[in-house]
C-alpha cells in the first residue's frame, strides 16, 4: 500500500518541481537605451550626399525626432582651401533679388540667402560693405542681437565670422566685404547663450553660416512652418552648428527667406513663402552669399 501511494504521488512531485523551475526570476539587468546627443544624431544619420564640385558638397536629411520634432536640413560644405573658390555677395539697394537670381548674376555654383532687408521697399536694413564701399548702415532702432555678428571677407579672400566690436562695424577696417546679421551662434568653439526673445525662442525656418577649424565653411538651411519641418530656435540652431564642427557661426535672415540653391538643380530646400512643402516658395531678398568657382 505504501509503495502504491508513493507511485501515485511521484507525478505530482515531478510536476511541482518543473513548475518551480519555470518561475525562477530572471535577474538580468534591463537594457537601458541612452538617448543620442544631437552631435551623435547628426553624425550617425544617413545623409543624401552629392559632390557638386571639387570644393562643394551638398547634403540633405529629414529627421523625425531631432529636438523631439520633424526637421528638414540642407547643408553646403565649402572647402575654403580651394584657391579657385571665391565668395561673392550680389545685392540690391532697393527692390528684391531672389537667391537664385543673385547666384545666376555672378555665375555661382551654389548660394544661400543673406541678411535682413526692408520687406516693403527692399534693400538691406543692416550694415553692409562690399569691396571696401559701405552700401548700408544699420537702421536706427534695429534689434541689437540681430546684428551682433558679421560675415567678413578680407582683401586676400580669407573668410571670418566676427563679433560686433565695441566701436561699431565701421571700425572693422580689415574686412573688405562685410555683411552683418545675427544672432551670433557659436564663438570661440562654444555655443553662445541666446537672448530669450520670441525671435530666438520660437521655431522658424533658419539660415546659418559657420567656419570649422580645418577651414571649411558650413552653410545650413533649416526648413520650417510645415508639419513635415518644424524649424528651429536659435539655441537649437547653435547646437547644430557646433555639432557640425563650427568654431564660429552666425544666424542669417530666416523665415520665408531661407533658401539654398545649386547650379543645374535650382532651389534644393523647401522655402515656405508659398506655404507649400516644395521647392517653389523662394522669396526675394536684398543680399545673397554666393560660392563661385573660377
Amino acid at each position: 500500500m505504501k509503495k502504491l501511494l508513493a507511485l501515485l504521488l511521484l507525478p505530482a512531485m515531478l510536476l511541482a518541481g518543473c513548475s518551480k523551475d519555470e518561475v525562477t526570476p530572471d535577474n538580468t539587468p534591463p537594457v537601458v537605451q541612452v538617448p543620442q546627443t544631437v552631435a551623435e544624431q547628426l553624425a550617425n544619420a544617413t545623409w543624401e550626399t552629392k559632390k557638386v564640385s571639387e570644393s562643394i558638397v551638398w547634403k540633405y536629411k529629414h529627421f523625425d525626432n531631432l529636438f523631439n520634432s520633424n526637421q528638414s536640413i540642407t547643408i553646403l560644405e565649402i572647402d575654403l582651401k580651394d584657391e579657385k573658390l571665391k565668395v561673392d555677395m550680389p545685392y540690391v539697394t532697393s527692390g528684391f533679388l531672389k537667391t537664385s537670381e543673385g547666384a545666376a548674376r555672378v555665375r555661382a555654383t551654389a548660394a544661400i540667402n543673406g541678411s535682413y532687408f526692408d520687406t516693403s521697399k527692399g534693400g538691406s536694413t543692416v550694415f553692409f560693405k562690399k569691396d571696401g564701399q559701405v552700401i548700408n548702415t544699420t537702421r536706427s532702432g534695429f534689434t541689437p542681437y540681430r546684428e551682433n555678428a558679421g560675415f567678413a571677407i578680407a582683401a586676400d579672400r580669407s573668410i571670418s565670422i566676427e563679433k560686433k566690436p565695441a566701436a561699431g562695424w565701421s571700425s572693422l577696417s580689415e574686412a573688405n566685404t562685410l555683411l552683418t546679421s545675427g544672432p551670433l551662434l557659436v564663438y570661440e568653439d562654444k555655443p553662445v547663450t541666446q537672448v530669450q526673445e520670441v525671435f530666438n525662442t520660437n521655431r522658424h525656418p533658419r539660415t546659418a553660416v559657420g567656419l570649422t577649424a580645418d577651414n571649411r565653411l558650413i552653410a545650413v538651411v533649416v526648413d520650417g512652418r510645415f508639419s513635415e519641418a518644424h524649424g528651429m530656435t536659435t539655441e537649437e540652431l547653435a547646437t547644430v552648428m557646433h555639432a557640425l564642427g563650427c568654431v564660429e557661426a552666425m544666424n542669417l535672415d530666416g523665415g520665408g527667406s531661407s533658401t539654398a540653391w545649386l547650379r543645374n538643380r535650382g532651389v534644393v530646400n523647401y522655402p515656405c513663402d508659398n506655404k507649400k512643402f516644395d521647392h517653389e516658395g523662394e522669396r526675394g531678398v536684398a543680399t545673397v552669399i554666393a560660392f563661385v568657382e573660377e
